[in-house]
């Protein structure tokens, strides 16, 4: 049996870590290094690092932050935000990520998914989705989950495996922030659809949403921010929780 991870995300903005809702209202919560080497320390299985205006901003990731929080731990590190061409992935890694997670730079590239995965490996592709429902289809956002693309988000997450993405994090707008529970609606959907590990994100409250979200097939890992970075969930007693509810963990 897969053992289920438990991953926490630090958005980055101007050298802070943030937190918003609905990808609206953001604020300062911390700093990222001290953060990651807490997560670290405190049972974290992966985390993951978003430099979330660097798109939106046109301009390369803060290289030192990501250095200096790479430095401060050991577990998987994936590593997005403004990663538009195969040198960016080179500079990523090279500053300590074990994985590299791609969103706009795909939109306006798609060929970097197969180009990245002959390069690096289809392991090391993380193919990151901002979504939402509109007009009663899941369609891809962009800009912070600001703007439409129109694109039809499932078939654009077939097409991004088929092309050789080896993970997905699957992140609902429509939750984002709520903590009223993951969009399980679309997960089902997606994990129909796709063979590679998911990672769902947005819409965590509570340990028990987490415990719900493991029992639907295909989904391997639940990421969250608010919850951990404001101490609502410790994720030793979350991950002792879940093996009491018979899923699988590393403890």
């Amino acid at each position: 049996m897969i053992t289920k991870r438990i991953i926490p995300c630090l958005d980055v903005r101007d050298g802070k870590v943030v937190k918003g809702t609905n990808f609206k209202g953001v604020r300062d919560v911390a700093d990222p290094v001290e953060m990651a080497k807490f997560y670290n320390d405190s049972g974290a299985d992966e985390l993951v690092f978003y430099d979330i205006t660097a798109s939106i901003e046109e301009r390369k990731i803060f290289s030192e932050i990501l250095t200096s929080v790479a430095s401060q731990i050991f577990i998987p590190l994936t590593v997005g935000g403004g990663i538009n061409t195969l040198d960016d992935f080179d500079r990523v890694l090279k500053c300590g990520a074990d994985k590299v997670s791609v969103n706009s730079g795909a939109i306006k590239d798609p060929t970097i998914i197969e180009r990245a995965a002959k390069k690096y490996g289809d392991q090391c592709v993380v193919l990151s989705t901002d979504i939402s429902l509109v007009d009663g289809k899941y369609h891809l956002f962009t800009a912070g989950g600001q703007k439409d693309t129109g694109i039809d988000a499932i078939q654009w997450i077939i097409d991004g495996v088929d092309h050789g993405a080896g993970e997905l994090v699957v992140n609902s707008i429509d939750t984002d922030g709520v903590k009223g529970g993951f969009d399980l609606d679309m997960l089902d959907l997606i994990a129909s659809k796709v063979n590679v590990p998911i990672i769902a994100s947005g819409g965590a409250g509570c340990m028990e949403d987490f415990a719900e979200l493991f029992k639907h097939e295909g989904i391997d890992a639940g990421l969250a921010a608010s919850i951990f970075h404001f101490k609502e969930v410790d994720i030793r007693e979350l991950k002792q929780y879940l093996r009491d509810q018979g899923v699988n963990m590393r403890i």
